[in-house]
């Protein structure tokens, strides 16, 4: 079965970046071995098909993201601050991502749950829960920010998933027409949106 010690984790590393670059349907279980440098019985040996790897793969990419996510929006750090600090990474991740694959890759999530939503239900429950996840960190900087008067009191739920859902819109846009440049005034929508006032975004 080769290395087994280290399998599971080129398979969830391969399937990842496959999914990402190409398509969850058009990716075989051969393309994922021969990505990650593994023969099919070991694939068998952790996974009884893909959907079940790409779960796993997703919980895996969760627990190796979700530090850098509590660190951007801890509440030491200024609301809007967090905010900006997001936004600005999201542009700068998908510029790398474009020098190294020729391409705007987009959000992982949205990708891979618009094309399954219709066919693998267990894997759309998957990433459904994690984008909602990402909401909740939008809500708490919304929150912090209505308390400190920066942002009008007004339903930051509803508002946090307006805004994850111009996040993923513009993210898909990019995509399409990929054109990374899109993303860069995420910041000044965002405050936009939210009506953040003019002198408080200079200070942000």
């Amino acid at each position: 079965m080769g290395r087994v010690s280290d399998a599971k984790e080129r398979l969830m590393e391969a399937v990842g970046e496959l999914f990402w670059t190409g398509s969850y349907d058009s990716t075989t279980i051969d393309q994922i071995c021969e990505k990650a440098g593994v023969k099919k019985g070991s694939f068998y040996y952790f996974f009884d098909s893909k959907a079940s790897l790409a779960a796993e793969s997703l919980d895996r990419e969760w627990e190796k993201y979700r530090p850098t996510l509590d660190a951007r929006f801890s509440a030491s750090v200024p609301p809007l601050q967090r905010l900006r600090s997001h936004c600005e990474f999201v542009y700068q991740e998908q510029v790398e991502l474009k020098e190294i694959h020729g391409f705007v890759l987009g959000c992982p999530l949205c990708t891979l749950g618009s094309e399954i939503s219709t066919h693998e239900k267990e894997l759309q429950k998957k990433v459904q829960a994690m984008m909602a996840y990402g909401v909740k960190y939008l809500e708490s900087a919304i929150r912090d920010a209505q308390a400190a008067g920066l942002v009008p009191p007004e339903n930051a739920a509803g508002k946090a998933c307006v805004l994850h859902a111009y996040y993923l819109g513009l993210l898909t846009q990019a995509r399409i027409q990929n054109d990374v440049e899109l993303l860069r005034d995420m910041t000044q929508h965002t405050f936009e949106l939210l009506g953040v006032r003019e002198a408080d975004r200079i200070v942000a």
